[in-house]
C-alpha cells in the first residue's frame, strides 16, 4: 500500500480556527453584540456561506449589519480575518512534505475567508488545489465530499489519507475507505504519517 495523497483540514490543523465557535464569540463580544441574537443569525446563514451560496458580505447583512451598526462591515471583516493565526509548526511540516508529495486541501469554508487564508499563508504554494466546501457545495462530514475529492485527485480511497482535528471528519474519511489522523500536534502527526509511508 502507497499513499499518493495528503488531503488536509486547513482550520485546527494548518492554521487556527478561522470562523469556528471560540473565534465568534470574541470577535462578538469585543464588537457588544447580543450573542443569542448573532448565534440564532449565523445557525441559519452559515451553511449557504460555507457551501458557497452566499457572500461573506451576504452573511454579514444578515447576521450583523441587518440593524444600524457603530462599525463598518470592513471592521467586522478585518476582525474576523485577524482570528487567523497559523500553527507554524504544523505549518512548516506541510510546506516540507509538499516537496514529496500530492497534497491538497479537503475543508469546509466560506469563500471570501478560504481565499484571504490560502493567500495570507501562501498555502498554494505546496496544496495543489483546495477541495473546498464553498466550490464543491458540500459540506464535512458528508461521505460525498471526500468520494468527490477522492475523484478530483485520481486517487483511490486506500491510497490517500485525511488529515483533521474533529473525530467525526477524520471517521467520516475511513467511512470511504481512506486512511485518517486525527490531528493533535504535529510529533504525534509526523509519527502517524511516518507509519503509513509519509515522510
Amino acid at each position: 500500500m502507497t499513499i499518493r495523497a495528503v488531503f488536509w483540514d486547513i482550520g485546527g490543523v494548518l492554521l487556527t480556527n478561522g470562523w469556528d465557535r471560540e473565534q465568534r464569540a470574541e470577535v462578538v463580544a469585543r464588537f457588544g453584540l447580543d450573542a443569542e441574537d448573532f448565534a440564532e443569525r449565523h445557525k441559519l446563514a452559515v451553511p449557504e456561506l460555507e457551501r458557497g451560496r452566499m457572500s461573506l458580505a451576504e452573511y454579514l447583512d444578515q447576521t450583523i449589519f441587518h440593524t444600524g451598526r457603530a462599525f463598518t462591515p470592513q471592521d467586522f471583516r478585518a476582525a474576523m480575518e485577524a482570528e487567523s493565526q497559523p500553527q507554524a509548526e504544523t505549518l512548516a511540516f506541510a510546506r516540507d512534505l509538499g516537496q514529496r508529495h500530492r497534497m491538497y486541501s479537503l475543508n469546509n469554508e466560506g469563500r471570501d475567508l478560504n481565499e484571504y487564508r490560502i493567500r495570507t499563508y501562501r498555502l498554494d504554494e505546496f496544496l495543489l488545489a483546495f477541495f473546498t466546501s464553498c466550490y464543491l457545495g458540500l459540506l464535512k462530514p458528508n461521505p460525498a465530499m471526500y468520494r468527490l475529492a477522492l475523484d478530483l485527485a485520481h486517487v483511490r480511497p486506500e491510497e490517500a489519507v485525511m488529515v483533521d482535528d474533529r473525530p467525526q471528519n477524520a471517521e467520516a474519511a475511513r467511512s470511504v475507505g481512506m486512511h485518517a489522523v486525527r490531528y493533535e500536534n504535529t510529533a504525534q502527526l509526523r509519527a502517524e504519517l511516518a507509519a503509513l509511508g509519509v515522510e
